[in-house]
């Protein structure tokens, strides 16, 4: 494992440090740990960092035998954790689980990303059963610019796909919401029964859908630690 030395230190923290405490690597290895190995699916999970960047951190996790690098016979790369990134997973969950605790919600919830959490709820969205046929649920959040104020979930027997343009099929549920809380009630700091009843999100389709939208809706893994911070 190649590490840089930048600490100086023989304290096993420190030596951590410098593989993993870089800007964006902790993030990095959250996209890593919770499934994406292609390199614009991990991009999805970090919408702010530029592509230069990610291909510099994912070299350097790499380097430090965090990562293997797969390339297929069509050329794609998939990058995949080796035993030593794998180990990595308590370490990120329990960075996570101390922000959900400790850091105050009103800071939580000030830097809204739509695309992080269309993407997280893509993630986690697990219908049970699972549609027979396509089953189209379009997200609008009408305080935002237009470019991003869609979103649509194609969720099939199999897979659920995001799309921020409109993929022309019909509409089986349609949520109208306030970006702030539907992230709240992602982030387990609101009950989305709570949100319904003050209208800052509603549900429209067909009954049979609506009702079971929160059950498939599943939240961050955080989403349950218990919070000390108001």
């Amino acid at each position: 494992m190649e590490i840089k030395n930048l600490y100086s230190q023989f304290c096993p923290v420190a030596m951590a440090s410098e593989v993993i405490c870089t800007r964006w690597t902790p993030l990095v290895l959250r996209e890593l740990l919770c499934g994406s190995v292609r390199f614009n699916d991990i991009r999805r999970g970090v919408p702010k960092m530029s592509p230069t960047l990610l291909s510099k951190r994912l070299k350097e996790l790499e380097n430090a035998g965090v990562v293997e690098v797969e390339r297929d016979a069509g050329g794609g790369t998939a990058y995949r954790l080796t035993e030593a990134g794998q180990d990595l997973f308590p370490l990120v969950i329990g960075i996570g689980n101390w922000g959900q605790k400790w850091v105050e919600s009103r800071l939580s919830l000030r830097n809204l990303d739509p695309s992080l959490l269309m993407w997280d709820i893509r993630r986690n969205f697990e219908p049970d059963p699972r549609p027979t046929r396509l089953c189209t649920i379009q997200f609008v959040y009408p305080e935002l610019p237009e470019l991003l104020r869609d979103w649509w979930l194609l969720v099939e027997s199999d897979t659920t796909d995001l799309c921020r343009t409109d993929p022309g099929h019909e509409v089986d549920v349609l949520v109208t919401a306030d970006l702030k809380a539907m992230t709240a009630v992602w982030m387990g700091l609101a009950d989305l029964s709570d949100e319904l009843a003050a209208g800052t999100v509603t549900i429209d389709g067909s009954p049979a859908l609506t009702r079971n939208f929160g059950k498939w809706l599943k939240l961050s893994v955080f989403a349950d630690q218990p919070r000390r911070a108001g």
